[in-house]
């Protein structure tokens, strides 16, 4: 019978293109999908189907406001409390969120993952470990604009303007500040092997902490 033990919460931040996603992955892949809940912050992003589709381009979509993060703490606490959690599907092409929703079950480790996730106090007290990705703005925007452009269906002029509007202003007024209460600086956008080494030895031993039987 395994030991019971708290979930390991990692969260991983940094602006947006810094390669947050790159590492949430590889510590999946090195920890064992099988052993990590991942959960985007992106997915809580509110649901502006109420407004006329011109309202919701002009929203800005890099202010904490525009997320509901109070509804993604309450699922990384029914995650450490051993409770599933069905977390929400987000249409980034309307704005709105999707019908169907996707079901996130507890495991011993939970990773978090998000631009403006250490913003908010009730999300940075859920986190052990706190991640942030540190990238040059001009490689940040690139990727920004290759992953919007073939995934959200954007145009280029679209994308620049909303850099210009909204997610340079938001990056240095809310994200890049947030980067003091991070514990670890992963820089080089995502590929440092020795910071990945790190996180890994702690999940490596919550696993063996799972897998301890039960003293009485």
């Amino acid at each position: 019978m395994a030991a019971h033990s708290d979930p390991l919460v990692i969260g991983i931040a940094g602006g947006s293109g810094s390669g947050k996603t790159t590492v949430a992955n590889a510590i999946r892949q090195r920890g064992g999908p099988e052993n990590i809940a991942y959960i985007q912050h992106d997915a809580y992003y509110k649901d502006l189907s109420a407004l006329a589709p011109a309202q919701r381009a002009t929203t800005n979509f890099d202010h904490p406001n525009s997320l509901q993060t109070e509804l993604m703490v309450q699922h990384v606490e029914q995650l450490k409390a051993g409770i599933g959690v069905d977390v929400p599907s987000y249409d980034f092409t309307t704005h709105t969120r999707k019908k169907e929703t996707h079901r996130v079950e507890t495991r011993p480790v939970i990773l978090v993952e998000g631009i403006l996730l250490y913003v908010d106090p009730d999300m940075r007290a859920q986190c052990d470990i706190k991640l942030f990705v540190d990238t040059d703005a001009d490689i940040r925007l690139i990727r920004r604009l290759q992953r919007d452009l073939t995934e959200r269906g954007r145009t280029v002029e679209s994308v620049i303007a909303q850099y210009e509007a909204t997610v340079r202003p938001m990056h240095l007024e809310f994200v890049e500040p947030s980067k003091r209460y991070a514990d670890l600086i992963i820089p080089y956008g995502g590929f440092n092997k020795v910071a990945l080494e790190v996180v890994i030895a702690r999940i490596e031993a919550k696993l063996r902490e799972f897998q301890q039987p039960v003293t009485a």
